[in-house]
């Protein structure tokens, strides 16, 4: 995907990549940045899919057209021809994910890289948006990924490091013993396995979305997907890093050392909460498009739906799932009260919802997590569950522990996101010196 331009970045409208029309093709002229695995030996080709303007097309994002641009021109018999008009100019150093080559890429510096239009002429970022959402459902899993590996990582070195005694203890024990690191590790470990559970959701989703044989029920798991995507996306990127920063936390000194290992994933984790869509485009998206633009509907259903898991919980005779029960309910009634506050206010103060955008999606990441370790700890704790009692007992510790860790964040993020008016102005007063200089 080549998209980004030096000036173009999140905002696509500024694209600047020229394409003139040449018989049965166009001649595509212009410099993307930030293209990973821009240029390559691994495979025989490169097809490039680029965001280009066509002579006298509109101005804006609605003006942006579609192109294939090979690497090497392909024969009439399938054979690869001569190489084309574009060129790998140089690859970035980056902080992180340095197995993965960066490339600045130049188009038609010898007059024109040959490119073949993609569907119709003005529709190209719409069609490049199919990509885009399921790379940024692929980012979100990236996400989990890194988080996974971090937390395997701080939990071997926690076995294995001894450091201090422990109260009620006798001799000297292995960090993993301390009530600290134990904290942190209990963090790392049940965020992790929230993201999963929300990026399996949304894996599910797309799959009913394409193949369910329901029409209605493929219209409806679209909206979900579509929904559930930017928190996927966003979230669990964004703890990710957290998890990541847990993980060096965990080693201690010896985190901030190369040569372990854990600094590395940190680096990696860095990335994820920018490229395809950072977390402030994502947590917009959200509250724009998926939020306002059809009243609240699919965010009030989804909220209903967790509300019911919470009900669940409530009537169970387990006490310790009667109050994960009662705390998501909790977080459900203050979700839905800022929920309200947002469709009220964003007509007549369009910055002040803004400023709660991002409070927003980490509400309804943390929220959906909470969701599904409740589902997860009452599956387990269902006379139908057959598996193992070590495995039941860890998903019921892990909904536990998030529920009072991490769970009661939703009611502080529903403050500062009401109280959108005074934050956008405290915003605008505490950068004016910026702003007005």
């Amino acid at each position: 995907m080549n998209l980004t331009e030096p000036a173009a970045g999140s905002d696509l409208s500024a694209v600047s990549t020229k394409a003139i029309p040449n018989g049965d093709h166009y001649l595509i002229t212009g410099t993307k940045i930030f293209i990973t695995y821009g240029e390559h030996d691994l495979t025989e080709n490169i097809v490039h899919l680029v965001l280009a303007r066509l002579p006298n097309a509109p101005a804006g994002v609605k003006g942006i057209s579609l192109f294939i641009v090979p690497k090497f021109l392909v024969n009439a018999d399938g054979s690869l021809g001569p190489r084309n008009d574009v060129q790998c100019a140089s690859i970035e150093h980056k902080l992180g994910i340095h197995a993965s080559p960066t490339a600045v890429m130049s188009f038609g510096e010898a007059g024109g890289a040959i490119g073949y239009l993609v569907g119709e002429e003005n529709r190209g970022l719409e069609y490049m948006f199919t990509m885009m959402n399921n790379a940024r459902l692929a980012v979100g899993l990236e996400g989990v990924a890194v988080a996974e590996r971090a937390y395997q990582q701080a939990a071997e070195y926690a076995k294995e490091r001894v450091q201090g005694k422990v109260p009620q203890k006798s001799g000297k024990l292995p960090i993993l013993h301390h009530a600290d690191v134990q904290r942190m590790l209990m963090l790392m470990k049940t965020q992790t396995e929230a993201m999963r559970a929300l990026a399996y959701i949304a894996a599910a989703e797309v799959d009913f979305a394409q193949k369910h044989p329901d029409e209605a029920i493929r219209q409806s798991s679209q909206r979900r997907v579509d929904f559930l995507t930017p928190i996927v996306k966003a979230w669990s990127t964004e703890q990710a890093i957290e998890i990541a920063s847990l993980g060096v936390q965990v080693h201690g000194g010896m985190g901030y050392i190369e040569e372990t290992g854990a600094a590395q994933h940190l680096r990696d984790a860095r990335i994820t909460t920018i490229y395809e869509g950072t977390t402030g485009i994502q947590a917009g998206d959200l509250l724009g498009r998926k939020i306002i633009r059809d009243d609240g509907v699919e965010a009030r259903k989804l909220i209903a739906e967790i509300e019911a898991e919470a009900q669940a919980c409530q009537n169970h005779t387990d006490p310790d799932l009667q109050l994960i029960g009662h705390e998501l309910h909790k977080a459900t009634q203050a979700l839905a009260k800022a929920l309200n506050w947002l469709l009220t206010a964003h007509n007549d103060q369009p910055q002040a919802t803004l400023a709660g955008a991002y409070p927003l999606l980490r509400s309804f990441g943390i929220l959906c997590g909470g969701w599904l370790l409740a589902k997860s700890a009452l599956i387990v704790n269902s006379p139908s569950y057959s598996g193992q009692n070590g495995f039941a007992s860890q998903k019921k510790a892990s909904a536990i522990f998030y529920t009072h860790e991490v769970l009661p964040h939703v009611v502080g993020l529903v403050q500062t996101i009401c109280a959108g008016a005074d934050v956008a102005k405290a915003m605008n007063d505490g950068l004016a010196d910026l702003m007005n200089p």
